[in-house]
């Protein structure tokens, strides 16, 4: 039994691949049990964002060739292809790599937190569709705990730099007056609430906050003053606005080229800022051809969030320690757990021969022998049954020449210590 991450991130492959390999929140639950089904796995979670793909398996698989092969034909991809621009981790690398995700030291943004809320999801997914066993659930635990540490001991998180921020930051290339801006956000998750935040405190009052379901966009609208309006409503809209940022879950994109470009007509022409932090993409990648309109994707991010990360470097260092700590204490805690069925069985087995001797000892006391005799004969026989195989294999050992048994066995049975405490007396 083993840990496998395999995965593919903003680092290994555009978003061009990172949105065909995404899954839909409302297919997670049927995703994880038919890949456990289908891979024979013991444990499955994923996580599934705009940055990456995860797949952490508890495994008897000896390599990942199946995972992957699975990850294809689910999204009807050559897994020829996919093996290219992914990556996977084993046991202890694995164990390092899930708790360097979630203290956002993998992300695109070092140290933004919004992924530990996303791990912190996929977990719950997987304990919902009972895909999460012992080690799992140690996994997870412990990797929160990390993250956690991190954030709190750390700097890592203090200064505002995350896909949110820098589109926000960005949009300040393009006008010098924020405030003279109306901004029409398509989601209302929580990348969408820290959009809205930030455009707040940059001076932008006029917003329009678009979704699917009517509530939840009247419901994070109510906190910046702003007008909720349903996905279908956004052509009306999008003529008045100056920035369009969106964020769905949507599998198929929400805006298209030609309402776009209809919009621009009406707008005479002034430009329009438009960035696209979804996978899969909210918007029409050929809205982008279009004069004054200025889209970007998250790969275009990247630069604008480089240039605010000088600050966080130092804390990720530090951050790096923690989460080397928390590895091998991870590591200590599995290799704990492979010798529980071990000691059950020998605490088993010992338990099965003093019953088996005990019943033979009182059926002699009931029979009126001597009771100091009986218990003699008990300790005895019990001694003997119980180091009888260890010495057979001892002296085996032995004869072959395996003198490192012969070490390991001082240890199991603390004779070093024993005879220590004999020279003491």
């Amino acid at each position: 039994m083993g840990l496998l991450a395999l995965g593919i991130n903003h680092k290994t492959a555009p978003v061009t691949v990172r949105e065909q390999v995404a899954f839909a929140p409302e297919d997670m639950h049927n995703v994880l049990q038919q890949a456990c089904a289908a891979l024979h796995l013991q444990e499955l979670a994923v996580l599934s964002t705009c940055n990456r793909t995860e797949l952490y398996c508890v495994t008897d698989l000896k390599g990942s060739r199946d995972v992957l092969e699975w990850l294809g034909s689910h999204h009807d991809l050559c897994p020829d292809e996919l093996e290219r621009c992914s990556y996977a981790y084993w046991d202890e690398e694995g164990i390092r790599h899930i708790m360097r995700v979630a203290s956002g030291l993998d992300s695109m943004v070092l140290g933004e937190p919004q992924i530990l809320g996303q791990l912190k999801s996929a977990y719950a997914v997987a304990r919902d569709a009972q895909t999460i066993g012992g080690y799992l659930e140690k996994l997870f635990q412990n990797t929160f705990s990390v993250a956690k540490q991190v954030r709190t001991e750390t700097a890592i998180g203090e200064n505002p730099v995350s896909v949110a921020y820098a589109a926000v930051s960005l949009a300040q290339h393009i006008f010098a007056d924020m405030s003279r801006s109306k901004a029409l956000l398509i989601g209302a998750g929580k990348t969408i609430d820290l959009v809205a935040r930030h455009l707040q405190q940059n001076g932008v009052t006029d917003m329009v906050v678009a979704n699917r379901t009517l509530q939840r966009a009247e419901e994070l609208a109510a906190n910046f003053g702003a007008h909720a309006i349903l996905l279908s409503d956004i052509p009306e809209q999008l003529e008045d606005a100056d920035i369009v940022i969106a964020s769905t879950a949507s599998q198929l994109p929400i805006l298209g080229k030609g309402a776009v470009e209809s919009a621009l007509k009406k707008r005479k022409h002034r430009p329009m800022y438009m960035v696209d932090i979804a996978v899969p993409r909210d918007i029409e990648p050929e809205v982008g051809e279009l004069s004054d309109v200025y889209l970007y994707s998250v790969d275009d991010l990247k630069q604008v969030i480089d240039e605010n990360l000088k600050s966080r470097q130092s804390a990720a260092l530090e951050a790096e320690s923690f989460v080397e700590m928390g590895a091998q204490n991870m590591v200590r805690e599995v290799r704990a757990l492979h010798a529980v069925s071990t000691v059950r069985a020998y605490r088993s087995q010992s338990e099965n021969i003093c019953e088996q001797e005990l019943n033979k000892a009182l059926k002699y006391l009931q029979k009126g022998q001597d009771p100091q005799q009986v218990m003699t004969q008990f300790a005895r026989a019990l001694t003997n049954k119980l180091v009888h195989t260890p010495c057979i294999q001892m002296k085996k050992a032995s004869s072959e020449g395996r003198v490192e048994m012969m070490d390991w066995a001082q240890e199991l049975f603390g004779l070093n210590d024993n005879e220590a405490n004999d020279e003491a007396n």
